[in-house]
């Protein structure tokens, strides 16, 4: 796996840990921190699909020095959009900015990669917006390359806009 900019002793301080329940406002509160809003209903949800998934750690806590500084939320699929292989994706990461550097994304990303392995599952997919430069270029800097597949967006308003006047 790539290296981070993070030192080995660095990481060596990042605690990974899976996600709980009593999480939620730390989650909250770094992705506000990372996105400038909160969403909180969002990740409500989200932490509960994730944590009900029992036994399948693929959803993790990163900890320095005793402190939440990162999370990541992810899914594991067996067989969609036509993808017969078993795949994880990646829904959400986020370090508090605070600890940017720290090797807190790259430890989350490495013992998800183990976990994963562990359940026979070898592909992580993932978005990102496509002018959010500084996620792209993490994501990157750790291995991801673009996908095979084309992603594709219908908008239901044009849609039925244009099967009413029959285009």
């Amino acid at each position: 796996m790539p290296r981070t900019d993070a030192t080995d002793r660095e990481l060596d301080k990042v605690v990974i840990r899976r996600l709980r329940p009593d999480d939620l406002e730390s989650v909250v509160a770094i992705d506000a921190k990372l996105i400038g809003r909160r969403r909180d209903e969002y990740f409500h949800l989200k932490l509960k699909m994730a944590l009900n998934e029992t036994g399948i750690e693929v959803s993790l806590a990163a900890e320095l020095d005793g402190l939440f500084v990162g999370f990541l939320i992810a899914r594991v699929f067996y067989g969609e959009f036509g993808v017969a292989e078993p795949t994880a994706v990646l829904e959400v990461i986020g370090v508090n900015p605070d600890f940017g550097g720290s090797g807190a994304g790259h430890a989350l990303l490495a013992q998800l990669s183990s976990n994963l392995l562990g359940l026979g599952v070898r592909k992580v997919s993932t978005e990102v917006s496509w002018d959010d430069q500084k996620m792209m270029s993490f994501l990157h800097h750790e291995g991801f390359f673009p996908a095979t597949r084309l992603c594709l967006d219908l908008d239901c308003e044009e849609f039925r806009r244009r099967e009413e006047i029959g285009a």
